[in-house]
């Protein structure tokens, strides 16, 4: 018995494929290190106000290529995923907490 797999099939999991292949020459992005971020410096942040300055300021000082912000009773994923940053403020937009994540 011969098992055919449909044309479109084969071209849409050939697509999908294409779509994990990482840049080479002349590829969009450089990736970013493994782990590049520090919360440490992101300490520093708590109780300002959360603004989209200041998320560029803590993407500077934590070296993150990621900000993900966390509103006030949010449920979030809790994936580790590395190069991000996670800042969570409360309802007066007073940042509470940064972490990577």
């Amino acid at each position: 018995m011969t098992i055919r797999i449909a044309p479109c099939l084969a071209l849409a999991a050939l697509s999908a494929a294409g779509g994990c292949a990482t840049g080479g020459e002349g590829g969009s992005r450089p990736r970013p290190p493994a782990n590049s971020c520090s919360a440490a410096p992101g300490q520093a942040f708590i109780g300002r106000t959360a603004s989209t300055t200041v998320g560029a300021e803590l993407l500077a000082a934590t070296h993150a290529h990621e900000l993900r912000w966390v509103p006030p009773r949010s449920a979030i994923t809790m994936e580790y995923k590395f190069g991000r940053l996670t800042v969570a403020y409360d309802d007066a937009y007073a940042i509470v907490s940064v972490s990577c994540s």
